[in-house]
């Protein structure tokens, strides 16, 4: 064997020492001996341990409680529970849906589904089907019917005034005096008050002319949605101006017997629906 290689087993093969030492006696208090490849291998070990501690500690004591963002048992609790009461609901709300659905289906006259099919998911499911073919042959039904109105329909531009869904706030409680009568050139009501009786908007608007007549004393006009305009004479006084916002209900002015061609306190109103006249009895009960 050549002399390279006898030194270089040698170096392999050196052996260290660490001691500790006490500093007054020099008297060896600890001491390992060993190889550069075993404390190598020492050292591995020793990290590799502390990692599964550190892990074993962290996964499975309640230090990992400590860390920020992990969820305390009380919150992990309350996660389940709700969980559970989300679920019940979405069953007890299905069930609710789908007993609606037999009611449908018996004023229908057809058989009902069984209460006791809906416990099971595959009632449920069946049901849900059931329900939605319903409302698909409701649709059906009502497109079919709106259909055959527009058919017929003989004034399809829409100018007869559409009204009957709205909601109107009767001006003044009173008594008419003169009712609607558009050929007897009076296309407006006349509706007897007592003096300074208060006057309400019939639908949230806008005031688009606040004014005094000699005729017919203060006047106040009111724009509405869908191309409503509402109209208010002989007032004593108003509480608005023009560009006011104002909501249904809302008191604008005072009616009384203002204006020449009064004849007694009174509410002379007017309903008009695209620049036409209606008869505003048809929705408000004066």
């Amino acid at each position: 064997m050549s002399e390279k290689n006898k030194e270089s087993k040698k170096r392999r093969d050196r052996k260290y020492l660490f001691a500790i030492l006490d500093n007054d006696t020099h008297d060896f208090r600890f001491i390992i001996r060993g190889t550069k490849h075993s404390a190598i291998f020492a050292v591995a070990g020793t990290a590799a341990l502390l990692c599964i501690i550190t892990f074993c500690l962290t996964a499975f004591s309640p230090i990992k409680r400590i860390i920020p963002g992990y969820p305390s048992y009380t919150m992990q609790r309350e996660a389940v529970e709700n969980a559970a009461k989300v679920d019940s609901l979405e069953t007890r709300m299905r069930i609710m849906t789908l007993q609606l659905t037999n009611i449908r289906m018996i004023l229908s006259g057809e058989a009902p589904i069984p209460l006791d099919s809906l416990l099971s998911r595959s009632g449920l499911e069946e049901a849900e089907r059931t329900a939605e073919s319903l409302n698909q042959s409701a649709d059906s039904i009502l497109r079919e019917k709106i259909d055959s109105i527009e058919k017929y329909n003989l004034n399809p531009s829409g100018a007869e005034p559409q009204l009957d869904g709205m909601l109107f706030f009767p001006p003044v409680k009173g008594v008419v005096t003169e009712p609607y009568n558009p050929s007897g050139g009076h296309p407006f009501v006349d509706i007897a008050v007592q003096n300074n009786s208060a006057v309400c908007a019939v639908l949230d608007g806008t005031v688009i002319a606040a004014y005094w007549s000699d005729d017919t004393g203060y006047n106040i006009h009111i724009q509405h949605s869908n191309d409503l305009v509402s109209i208010y004479k002989h007032n004593t006084k108003l509480f608005k101006k023009t560009g006011d916002r104002i909501s249904a209900g809302t008191t604008i002015s005072l009616a009384g017997n203002a204006g020449d061609i009064s004849t007694g306190p009174h509410l002379h109103f007017e309903l008009w629906h695209k620049g036409e006249p209606i008869d505003p009895s048809m929705y408000i009960d004066f």
